[in-house]
């Protein structure tokens, strides 16, 4: 991999922004990423695409009034016109009187956030990930598609305050879908290395569910027991994120923990956290306003733990941001995007066991919130839905649609896997188990 910046790179071209600023304070935020793709359908690669870009951010601060301007003409005029634009931005706004200021310099501690094969990645070695997905599906009789993704990505943060940080960042990920006419089936890899993946396991995974899930029965929708796979589970997780987990959805009164930090909010052996300096997940050290990240305890057994702040929502607060921030603008607020729950103890392949007649679920999809305070969600299952009988998972089902309150599902757990895995977030990665439930609302059939 060449840099496409480099940190002598990125300081140069921060400290050419920061020089043409006239603001009271300026922020210069750099994304420069080198990513690639392949594509694969009908059990064949059919386009390999790469790009790398650089750009550059500028978000000017003129007494209480902000503008953001971007660009990726990193010449002297280009960068300077998205200066000027991110002023005359600024001064269009209607005066803010919550804005805070920009974050001055904190000792980060460096995180392992680079992987050198990853980064060195070829369209040769992605195809070799690829072909025994493709060659097992053709000896099943089934197709395959999917997408093999490695990326690199230089995050600089620098600011009128005093803030300089560089970190180089690297993920990859492997997903399929094998299916025909009559079944299909799921599969999904995330990892910071990318000789971490397992190609054939995810390949036979994926196979193994489309076969059975030919000839599909269908069932009533009601209240059925039902294991629910760390997909499944990372959709749930990513959604609850989305719902009430930041502190400005606490703040507008919109979260599911609104009156309830401090209170049981699920069982008691459900433990949500987001931690961006794992390296069971994708690590990074600060976020974009260039604050060092670290753990939030979002449920601990059960009990509403507390939210992710950046800047401006701690500030509210009178506290201290987590380092959660998004790029500016954000009118999402601070998010948390480097989720994971805690195991149990019983092997995925056992959590039928004790369930008369349930579901399996291994994913969710088209899903959609139905009321973000109460955490409800609708959508449907997908890629491997199975009738649990006597402890065994047995005749596939056609899918289904959910609409339930996920703590509410989540007050009746039975069993969390020892097994987790890490999945594709939005803008990070899901560490998920799988997980029983005593109860499952689902309240339609779809036929598809």
């Amino acid at each position: 991999m060449q840099e496409l910046l480099g940190q002598a790179g990125f300081e140069a071209l921060a400290e050419r922004a920061l020089a043409a600023s006239t603001a009271d304070q300026t922020e210069v935020l750099v994304l420069a990423t080198d990513a690639s793709l392949t594509r694969f359908a009908n059990s064949g690669i059919h386009q390999n695409v790469a790009e790398r870009n650089v750009e550059v951010r500028v978000r000017a601060i003129i007494g209480r009034r902000t503008g953001v301007a971007t660009t990726n003409d990193l010449s002297d005029a280009g960068v300077r016109r998205a200066v000027e634009r991110a002023a005359a931005a600024a001064r269009l706004q209607p005066e803010d009187s919550e804005l805070p200021d920009l974050p001055g310099p904190q000792p980060v501690r460096p995180v392992e956030s680079f992987s050198q094969r990853t980064a060195d990645c070829t369209p040769e070695q992605r195809a070799q990930m690829v072909q025994p997905i493709c060659a097992l599906a053709i000896e099943s009789g089934l197709k395959a598609s999917g997408a093999c993704a490695s990326e690199t990505t230089e995050v600089g943060i620098a600011n009128s305050r005093g803030v300089r940080l560089h970190e180089v960042r690297s993920r990859a990920s492997l997903l399929t879908v094998v299916l025909d006419d009559a079944g299909s089936g799921y599969a999904e890899q995330t990892a910071r290395d990318v000789d971490a993946i397992d190609a054939e396991a995810l390949g036979r995974e994926a196979i193994s569910k489309a076969v059975r899930s030919r000839g599909a029965i269908r069932v009533e929708p009601g209240d059925y027991p039902v294991v629910l796979e760390a997909y499944a589970v990372s959709d749930l997780l990513t959604y609850l994120s989305y719902m009430g987990f930041g502190a400005l959805a606490l703040q507008e009164s919109t979260s599911f923990l609104r009156g309830k930090i401090g209170q049981q909010v699920a069982d008691r052996r459900i433990s949500v956290w987001d931690d961006p300096r794992s390296a069971d997940g994708l690590p990074v050290s600060f976020d974009y306003e260039g604050v060092p990240t670290q753990r939030v305890d979002l449920i601990t057994n059960g009990v509403g733990a507390g939210v992710v702040y950046d800047s401006r929502t701690a500030a509210r607060d009178q506290r201290a941001s987590t380092g959660h921030a998004l790029p500016a603008p954000s009118t999402f607020g601070p998010f948390t995007s480097h989720l994971a729950m805690a195991a149990g103890d019983t092997p995925a392949v056992d959590l039928a066991r004790g369930i008369k007649r349930g579901l399996w679920v291994t994913r969710l999809n088209y899903v959609n919130v139905v009321k973000s305070d109460r955490a409800i969600l609708t959508g449907l299952t997908k890629d491997g839905t199975f009738l649990i009988e006597d402890g065994e998972a047995t005749r596939p089902v056609m899918n289904l649609r959910f609409t339930e309150g996920v703590l509410d599902a989540w007050g009746g757990l039975e069993a969390l896997s020892a097994e987790r895995k890490l999945l594709e977030g939005w803008g990070g990665a899901v560490l998920a188990p799988a997980m029983r439930l005593a109860r499952f609302r689902f309240t339609g059939v779809s036929d598809v």
